[in-house]
């Protein structure tokens, strides 16, 4: 009979198990190694400047040589004129992109899924998703022109100056275009779970008479919405990450109190203004925000569903 003490012995190391492993899939860490090389380098080793904000930065002394001031830099951006204004507007476009960007895919999906042609099915799919590979530049460019009271398609009709100009039409127009631009690409995913959809479920409801309606509701549904709570709860992780790039190119001097997100806002007092300590902080602060946001969708996603992504 075994005692404790001979089954801790028998037990082998952490070390020889380590090993084993390596020896049996070392093939595939091969394979893998330049990913994790890239992702390492370029994602964990720039977490290195984040000392940044905690420190007055001085150029010549280096990350670590400037003196440590805890957290005042971002008491400064908590206690500053543009901290609510910028918190505003970021959760407006993010929020608003956030729901409409998560609704319309899966509906299209649903509705791409209900064309019996391939034909017509793969011509709809790739209508949809072709302006995703549209450069952002040229996306601004042609709200620009659309919007225009001189030669716009819509701008002429609407008044005497750009719509653009005005701030409260900023987040609609944002959150149009994201849905016109992104809508097909995101809706691939759904349809890539639909296809995973039993025929038979089809033809058994069909033979009980559920109509168009009634399939997508009780067969199409279920089966997507797994992969509609783990992107949900991945959104989630970026709600306060409003695209700079685009974002920025929109701004005018007639919007900007409706444009002035955090991203931009971090980008002028940073870099522009050579505050690094003060972007540093602002960027920190948004990147925890954010976080908190995915734990707590996280959270509420396995309660309410079990399904979650840890």
């Amino acid at each position: 009979m075994k005692t404790t003490g001979d089954t801790d012995q028998a037990k082998p190391s952490i070390g020889a198990r380590l090993a084993r492993h390596f020896q049996k899939y070392w093939q595939l860490w091969v394979l893998v190694a330049p990913t994790l090389g890239f992702v390492g380098l370029f994602a964990y080793v720039p977490m290195w400047g984040l000392q940044l904000a905690f420190r007055d930065f001085t150029p010549g002394a280096g990350l670590t040589g400037g003196k440590f001031v805890g957290l005042k830099y971002f008491h400064q951006y908590f206690t500053a004129p543009m901290f609510t204004e910028t918190i505003i507007n970021t959760v407006r476009v993010s929020l608003g992109t956030l729901v409409l960007g998560f609704i319309f895919p899966i509906i299209l999906a649903l509705l791409i899924n209900q064309i019996g042609s391939k034909g017509v099915k793969g011509f709809v799919q790739t209508l949809t998703y072709m302006p995703h590979f549209i450069s952002i530049v040229v996306v601004v460019s042609l709200i620009n022109i659309f919007l225009s009271p001189d030669s716009g398609l819509i701008g002429r009709f609407i008044g005497d100056s750009s719509m653009l100009d005005n701030p409260n039409l900023f987040a609609p127009i944002y959150w149009i275009s994201e849905v016109w631009q992104h809508c097909g690409w995101n809706a691939i995913i759904y349809l890539a779970a639909l296809s995973s959809v039993d025929l038979s479920l089809y033809e058994a409801a069909k033979m009980d008479g559920a109509g168009r309606l009634q399939l997508i509701r009780y067969v199409d549904l279920p089966t997507i919405m797994p992969t509609c709570v783990i992107l949900l709860i991945m959104n989630m992780g970026s709600v306060l990450s409003v695209g700079f790039e685009k974002v920025f190119l929109m701004q005018n001097t007639m919007n900007l109190p409706a444009s002035e997100v955090i991203s931009t806002y971090t980008y002028k007092l940073g870099l522009l203004g050579y505050q690094y300590s003060y972007g540093t902080a602002i960027g920190l602060f948004n990147t925890l925000v954010n976080f908190a946001f995915l734990l707590l969708a996280n959270f509420i996603a396995s309660r309410a569903s079990e399904t979650s992504i840890f």
